[in-house]
């Protein structure tokens, strides 16, 4: 998820935190940039397009989860970028 021109900087510089994807069934890490850049971990080790290129190989499972991934867009993760924007701006 990209960073929003219209907001403000955050008064920190990366924040992360593990939360639970019921989309793969497992716990994920998402991490926040102070310009509100929002990342999936997991979806950066083994969906996205970097992790295609790599000769990884991957339990069953991970195989299985990878279809079920969202992606980028995940709601969880703008989820929790929401919830770091409304704390940020007073909002909470």
């Amino acid at each position: 998820m990209e960073p929003t021109a219209k907001l403000e900087t955050a008064n920190w510089e990366i924040t992360a935190i593990s939360l639970r994807c019921e989309y793969i069934g497992d716990y994920v890490t998402v991490r926040v940039s102070g310009d509100w850049l929002a990342k999936c971990v997991w979806y950066l080790k083994y969906k996205s397009e970097v992790s295609k290129g790599k000769n990884q190989e991957l339990a069953t499972i991970i195989k299985q989860r990878i279809d079920k991934c969202v992606g980028p867009d995940c709601p969880i993760v703008t989820k929790y970028r929401g919830r770091l924007i409304d704390e940020e701006s007073g909002k909470k």
